[in-house]
This record gives structure tokens, sequence and C-alpha cells, in this order.
């Protein structure tokens, strides 16, 4: 039993700790060389499969009634706008030499909520819908910002409003709006099967925990077929850490305000670190990926400690 209740306390960094584990033994064993070219495209295709599971199941708990924008929405959404605007004021005046670390920064800032915030909130005892609403208001926010941002960053790349907007935009339709209406058509129309999937406790939790582990290794591999020393490696790691603990402290500061702490916390501090790193790769120089690819450590480690908290109040308040 204490074996099960340390694996449940501790989901999050078993699976990341396995996500290493697992590329590191098939990146530098030679005969594990095959497997690894076989096992790598189906990686990636399971990825997305993965998160639109987790969105699936989550939304299928969903009171579709109740998903309306709330007051810390918007000091949530001023904080972000605020940070990001210094941070994009930084980089302008910066030389070049420090523009990768900057870059790295903005990523874990500019970035959206986590899909998988709802999740950890639900799990921690906060509102499910007020969650999900405020994670489509924060891709919204990013979707404008990044085509606004990015060209400024990086003169090189020729990204033009309108194709970055709807590209970004594809991509947030696919990931969050497709699973949110298959889950109200199963919701409302299929209630058997509907049944069935909420009857499984902590099923999406536990998809995310797998996802949580394809996206370890991917960040392993990025940092160890990263070009750049190991000092700015541990620089843009530690940066990433203190990031990650201000957007946690201050979402939970404005949350105090409305009695909404849990969730403004994990609105302004769980990422969508997933996106942020194709972002990076795709627009940015590709090593700023290391940020946000650190950030996933930092954020489930505080969200580890946060669930684990919560199961030990738990357990008091039922003796």
């Amino acid at each position: 039993m204490n074996i099960i209740r340390f694996i449940k306390d501790w989901t999050l960094p078993i699976a990341m700790s396995l996500g290493a584990v697992i590329y590191l033994l098939f990146a530098f064993t030679t005969a594990l060389d095959d497997a690894s070219r076989f096992f790598a495209p189906i990686m990636q295709t399971i990825l997305p499969l993965f998160m639109f599971l987790i969105l699936f199941v989550t939304f299928c708990k969903v009171d579709f009634h109740k998903l309306r924008p709330v007051a810390w929405h918007f000091w949530i959404g001023v904080f972000q706008l605020l940070f990001i605007g210094i941070l994009m004021a930084i980089i302008l005046a910066s030389p070049t030499p420090s523009l990768i670390i900057l870059e790295a920064i903005l990523m874990c800032v500019i970035s959206p909520c986590a899909t998988a915030a709802a999740v950890v909130t639900q799990k921690l005892g906060g509102s499910l819908e007020q969650m999900t609403t405020y994670t489509f208001l924060s891709n919204f926010i990013t979707v404008l910002l990044v085509p606004i941002c990015f060209p400024l960053i990086e003169p090189s790349v020729h990204m033009e409003f309108w194709p970055a907007f709807l590209k970004i935009l594809h991509e947030v339709f696919i990931v969050l709006i497709v699973p949110m209406l298959l889950a109200y058509i199963v919701k409302h129309y299929m209630k058997r099967l509907h049944a069935k999937i909420i009857a499984v406790r902590d099923l999406s939790y536990y998809l995310w925990a797998c996802s949580l582990m394809i996206v370890t290794g991917t960040t392993v591999k990025n940092i160890v077929n990263a070009q750049a020393s190991i000092w700015m490696l541990l620089a843009i790691a530690l940066l990433g850490l203190v990031i990650c603990i201000v957007q946690f402290a201050v979402g939970r500061f404005i949350g105090h305000y409305f009695n909404h702490t849990q969730e403004a916390g994990q609105a302004l501090g769980q990422k969508n670190t997933a996106f942020a790193i194709w972002l990076s790769s795709t627009y940015l120089n590709p090593l700023s990926s290391v940020g946000p690819g650190c950030y996933i450590l930092w954020q489930n480690i505080i969200n580890s400690v946060e669930i684990w908290q919560k199961r030990k109040e738990d357990i008091t308040s039922c003796r």
C-alpha cells in the first residue's frame, strides 16, 4: 500500500524520470539503435493522440453551462501581457549574445495555459469550468501575441501576421476545439458511453502522466543534442525555475483576492510547454526550446508537491 500511495503522490516525477531514463537508454545503447529508429516516429504520432484523449476525457466532466469568464481571468491575463511587454523591451534592448537566453525565458511566459492545467486543478479540488475557460482565453492571447512579437525578435523570420495567426489558430483548434465538440456530443447524445468514461477515476490524470513521459524524453533529447555550453544550458534551466516560481506565486496572489487561489496559480504557472517547444523550434532559435523544456520539470515538481499536500489534507480530514 505504501508503494501504491507513493506512486499516486509522485506520479508526475516518476513519469518524467522514466521518460528521461528510457530516452538515455535508447540513445546511448548501440544494440538498441534499430529499436530507437523504429519507435521514434511512433512516439511523435502517439503524443498528439494522448493530448487529444486527455482533453476529451476532461471535457466530458465539464458543465458547459458554466463556461464563462470571471474576474480573476482578466487580472491573470493583464499580468501576462505586462510580463511579456517587459520581456520584449529587455530583449529589444539587449545585445545579441544574450538573445537566446531571453528568448527561452519569453517562451516560458508567452506560451498559453497548459491543456492539462484543468486536470491538475480538478485533482486539487478547484473549478474545472473556470480553468477550461481560461485555457481558451490564454490560447487566444498567445495566438494574437506571437505574430506580433516574434518578427521583432527575429527579423530574419518572415512572418506575416495573418498567415501566422491562422496557422497557430489551426493548431489550437485541433488541440482544444475538436475534443471539446466531441465531448459535448458524447455527453449529451451518447450518455451510456459518457457514464463509462467519467466512471474511470483519474483517467485523464494518468493519460497526462503517459504523455509527460514522452514529452520529457523529447526534452532530454533536445538538451543532449543542443549546440551550447553547459553554462548556457544551466542558465536557461535556472532562469526557467525562477520564472516558474514567480508565475505560480503571482497567480496564487491574484487568485486569493477572488477565493480562487488554486485555479489562478495553475492558470498562470502551468504552461503548455509542448506547444511552446513547437513555437520556439519553428520561429525562433531552436536552442530557445530548452527553456520550456526545462520548465516542464519545474512546473510538474510544483504540481506534484501540491497534489501530495492535497492528498495529505484529505487523509487528515477523514480521520
